[in-house]
């Protein structure tokens, strides 16, 4: 079942991180939020159940004693201003899956930016039937509506932007590390996937009538159920510290807005795109692999090397009967 946040809740966190080097009573967050005392002490006793640290009561007032890492959308959208996600975030404690409320409110006519942003999903999706795994409050769970002008064969071209908009916010916050980029939309530390990206779209023939894009990042998770522990990583697994989940979702809003809004000054985008993927992945030329096509059989699949990208971005695999174009499928090391 979906929860989706009071907001009134982020603005009270506002309020309490723009003060906090005081008490604020009860009465003026009541007058700032437009509510009563009493309501904001049942706001407060839900903040502490959902773990934000509040010190004090309705006689004394009320102070944060930690800024909570909670992806609230008065904080995130403060600091997006200028994108395109700033005016439309959504948040949820709990939801089914972050892309699939936001291909339900894209067909219902959600303008372009808004963001779905949950802090636990209990059936998130990846590719194929794939399952992703998404802890409480742990890792970022985002969903973005976007309506692009470009035909359908070209958003595999946005997909693989999505991927650097990624790496990109990651660098942004620790410079020193080098995430890789496994095509078409995983990104891997030490070989072992901490992110995944999945793009939904609903299009005519010639033109999309709108797209989500999901990205899922493995951030503070300190541990794995048995089955993903051999190829599932976390940035604090990765890096020994711990992350702020909101520097990092902001940073990623940002560096997406950027990548989308290039995208269309010009047919060179496309291009720079697929290059710059190409420069920041060791999977697009050189790499033994096995490809399983999702479309055809269990038992359709081959082996090669990695021969670079298409002019769409479609991987091509070099055979001993030749090179072959990956449309759809699952890739891995040989």
């Amino acid at each position: 079942m979906s929860q989706k946040t009071d907001a009134r809740l982020g603005r009270i966190v506002r309020l309490l991180s723009d003060n906090a080097t005081v008490i604020v009573s009860g009465t003026k967050i009541a007058e700032e939020i437009g509510t009563t005392r009493s309501e904001i002490w049942r706001l407060i006793q839900q903040l502490r159940q959902l773990g934000v640290d509040v010190a004090g009561h309705p006689a004394t007032g009320y102070q944060l004693r930690t800024v909570p890492d909670l992806l609230l959308p008065d904080v995130i959208a403060s600091l997006v201003k200028h994108t395109i996600f700033a005016k439309h975030i959504q948040h949820y404690y709990k939801i089914d899956s972050t892309n699939s409320a936001a291909m339900n409110a894209a067909s219902a006519g959600a303008p372009e930016g808004t963001v779905f942003l949950a802090e636990e999903q209990t059936a998130g999706r990846g590719r194929g039937a794939n399952r992703w795994t998404s802890a409480r409050s742990t890792g970022i769970y985002c969903s973005a509506i976007l309506r692009p002008v470009l035909p359908p064969a070209d958003v595999l071209a946005l997909s693989l932007a999505v991927g650097l908009a990624v790496r990109a916010a990651i660098q942004e916050i620790s410079p020193g590390l080098n995430p890789d980029l496994k095509w078409p939309n995983d990104l891997l530390l030490n070989d072992k996937k901490f992110c995944g990206i999945l793009t939904e779209m609903n299009a005519e023939p010639t033109r999309v009538r709108h797209l989500v894009v999901g990205v899922g990042i493995n951030v503070n998770q300190k541990d794995f159920p048995a089955d993903l522990r051999d190829r599932a990583t976390s940035l604090q697994l990765a890096t020994g510290t711990e992350w702020s989940r909101v520097e990092l979702a902001a940073a990623l809003l940002k560096s997406l807005d950027r990548e989308y809004r290039a995208l269309h000054d010009g047919p060179s985008a496309r291009e720079s795109i697929l290059k710059r993927f190409a420069q920041q992945s060791s999977w697009v030329r050189g790499r033994e692999v096995e490809v399983r096509d999702f479309e055809e059989k269990a038992s359709a699949q081959f082996a090669g090397t990695t021969d670079g990208l298409d002019d769409r971005g479609f991987l091509r695999v070099r055979t001993s009967a030749g090179v072959r174009t990956v449309l759809s499928g699952t890739v891995r090391s040989r």
